[in-house]
């Protein structure tokens, strides 16, 4: 009778357990359907108001469209214009306006080219007066060398005159004389008994001693002779040409054995140019 009696009491708990999980389970169902429909409401309630902002809106819109149609057509009418001559003004206004904006971007992108230009412009400005500087440094220091060498050279007498002349006797210290920019310079070389054409007169070698260092020469000039007999070198030999006659000078730096002598004419700057061959 015991173990029979016990049986059932078990079934029992087991079926009570089973019916209080359940109870739980339905009462957090409920719970969560409650929430679920609450939420779903306010939601709802929102949905409906948009509705209604919705509508306002749509009939504000309406509104404002049938006002603006009106302003319109009055405007149309004050101007003597049609609804499609006034789309097209208002089409042409807005390509206007696109132009504007397409003319206002190039001409900022002008602008900008500009001023990159202008600083590149600046800046090899900048370079060029930089060289300039240097360029004016090496001058001064030329004419400051060119001032020394002119006083280094000799000055002499010539035979026709009081006048004094500075003289190169050698083919630097021509340079250096080419270099004043006050008179013309010709350089010759003679053989003898050749006449050889020297500026616009001609010269002829007659006699050469190169152990005493003297010479004979003769100078062909307007139709006469002029002979320069036995002189020495680095002597200013000077005789008058021209129509108004003007100073010629000749010097002669080297007589080499009993055939050859250098030297060069000089001649002032208003004295007429040889011809051009």
């Amino acid at each position: 009778m015991t173990e029979v009696d016990e049986t059932p009491r078990t079934h029992s708990g087991a079926l009570l357990g089973a019916i209080a999980v359940a109870l739980v389970g339905a009462l957090g169902g409920l719970i969560w359907s409650y929430s679920l429909s609450g939420k779903l409401s306010s939601q709802q309630v929102e949905l409906a108001d948009a509705k209604q902002q919705n509508v306002k809106l749509a009939a504000e819109l309406r509104e404002t469209d049938a006002r603006l149609k009106v302003a319109t057509e009055e405007l149309g009418q004050s101007l003597g214009l049609t609804q499609k001559q006034m789309d097209a003004k208002a089409q042409e206004i807005l390509r206007r306006e696109q132009a504007n904006e397409a003319a206002a971007q190039k001409l900022e992108t002008a602008q900008q080219q500009t001023a990159q230009q202008v600083s590149a412009v600046s800046t090899e400005v900048s370079g060029v007066k930089s060289d300039v500087g240097g360029v004016k440094t090496d001058l001064g220091k030329t004419q400051n060398d060119l001032a020394s060498a002119i006083a280094q050279l000799t000055s002499m007498k010539g035979d026709l005159s009081d006048h004094s002349s500075l003289i190169a006797r050698n083919h630097d210290e021509l340079e250096v004389l080419k270099h004043k920019g006050d008179r013309n310079f010709y350089e010759f070389t003679l053989v003898k008994g050749q006449k050889k054409p020297v500026g616009t007169v001609s010269l002829e070698l007659k006699k050469a001693d190169a152990k005493h260092n003297r010479f004979t020469l003769a100078v062909y000039s307007d139709d006469k002779e002029y002979d320069k007999k036995d002189r020495n070198l680095n002597e200013p030999l000077q005789f008058y040409s021209g129509k108004e006659p003007l100073l010629f000078e000749i010097v002669v730096n080297t007589v080499s054995g009993k055939n050859t002598v250098t030297g060069y004419l000089t001649t002032p700057k208003g004295a007429p140019a040889p011809p051009v061959q």
